[in-house]
């Protein structure tokens, strides 16, 4: 096959979609597909981003950083610009990954084209907004993912709640596609007593969290977890967010950006993994976790809720509940025979979640997309096309080339 994939964010950025991608390339590079990815551009003087990666060739758009978070970019440019990259690649089938902004105007310029699209749903946008103090453009934000799944031959979403979203917003089409773990790299193997003792000297168990340190991912609710007695605390990830949450963590252990073995090491080394944030459509870190043989404590919403099974892998406690977060803790840490049978049984129920598994799977559906080809020309989505499509000469006009 010849794919592009669209990325609303890519490397040198480390995220959840960035690590997806790279996955999935390094399946297609296996198979011998022609794969171009279309994404931002890396920051001016500094880490610009690979131009090859897996045997994939990287077109780079003008970028600007996000406010408030410079390491994001956003890619600038019009519809016709995407349009043109697309129409001279050629490609059998365009995969949107998490869609917004690039997303967007790469969904209008493949339907334009005829090109039949498979969009990743896997940033939950829309409900960040009242997180960051805008909540009056959390409909805005719905409107513009609904226009952009109308727009694709087929969506693809990782969790039940996210497929039920979606569907519930009248978005059709919509499909499950969930996320691999890397079992050879995440692994109890790879538990460092040296590590541990280096972050929790006095011999306390570890309760670990990994992510961005931003404000969607409510890591200062772990604040509740203060003086569990004989825990410490540690943070591995980086953000905008760190400085604050280093004050509002005076006992917290902030490890910084870890990644590869090492971030294998850091998760395999905890005794109990938390996730507070509320908007994770999957949480990929949760299936790293357990595949290390860590039980999980997360918020009860979203992706969370297929990963893990209360009462056996972990448990789950309800929105903003978080004296019940600090009760499901203290049970964990406080018994040892019952934290080693959930690590036993998380471990296991993530051992067919392989990378290359998913990601056959994920080019079943390209295949299944190229059959159906691009959505026909009807309801909302064709008046949205047809909109899009005149609006298209006054856009250009004066607009980045």
């Amino acid at each position: 096959m010849r794919i592009a994939i669209v990325a609303e964010s890519f490397l040198p950025l480390m995220n959840g979609v960035t690590h997806s991608i790279l996955r999935v390339l390094e399946h297609l590079q296996e198979r011998g597909d022609d794969v171009l990815v279309i994404a931002p551009a890396g920051q001016e003087g500094g880490d610009a981003g690979p131009q090859k990666v897996s045997g994939a060739r990287i077109h780079r758009l003008p970028a600007v950083p996000l406010a408030g978070y410079t390491n994001v970019r956003v890619a600038m440019g019009g519809v016709y610009r995407v349009k043109r990259i697309l129409a001279d690649y050629a490609p059998d089938v365009v995969h949107l990954a998490s869609p917004f902004i690039l997303g967007w105007r790469a969904a209008q310029a493949a339907h334009q084209l005829g090109i039949p699209t498979v969009a990743i749903y896997q940033t939950e946008v829309p409900s960040y907004a009242a997180r960051y103090g805008v909540p009056f453009l959390e409909n805005w934000a719905w409107s513009r993912v609904e226009n952009i799944h109308l727009l694709a031959t087929r969506t693809l979403a990782p969790s039940t709640f996210a497929l039920n979203q979606l569907r519930g917003r009248g978005i059709p089409r919509v499909q499950m596609w969930r996320r691999g773990v890397d079992t050879a790299r995440f692994s109890p193997d790879k538990r460092d007593d040296a590590w541990r003792a280096a972050v929790a000297p006095g011999g306390e168990r570890i309760i670990g969290y990994v992510g961005r340190l931003a404000v969607e991912k409510q890591v200062e609710d772990l604040a509740a977890l203060a003086a569990v007695p004989r825990t410490r605390l540690v943070i591995v990830g980086d953000g905008p967010q760190r400085a604050a949450l280093e004050d509002a963590l005076p006992d917290a252990v902030f490890t910084g950006f870890l990644g590869g073995d090492q971030l294998a090491r850091a998760v395999a080394s905890f005794d109990l993994f938390i996730h507070p944030g509320e908007f994770e459509t999957f949480c990929q870190t949760i299936q790293e976790a357990m595949a290390s043989g860590v039980p999980v404590v997360a918020t009860g919403r979203g992706g969370p809720l297929d990963l893990v099974e209360n009462s056996r892998t972990g448990w789950l406690y309800e929105p903003g509940d978080l004296s019940a977060l600090r009760a499901h803790v203290v049970d964990l840490m406080g018994d040892d025979a019952k934290r080693r049978a959930f690590a036993a049984a998380a471990h296991a129920s993530v051992q067919d979640r392989t990378w290359p598994a998913l990601s056959a799977e994920l080019v079943r559906h390209y295949s299944a997309a190229i059959h159906e080809g691009a959505p026909a020309a009807r309801g909302r989505g064709a008046q949205l096309a047809a909109r899009q499509a005149a609006s298209i000469p006054a856009t250009r006009a004066g607009a980045p080339q």
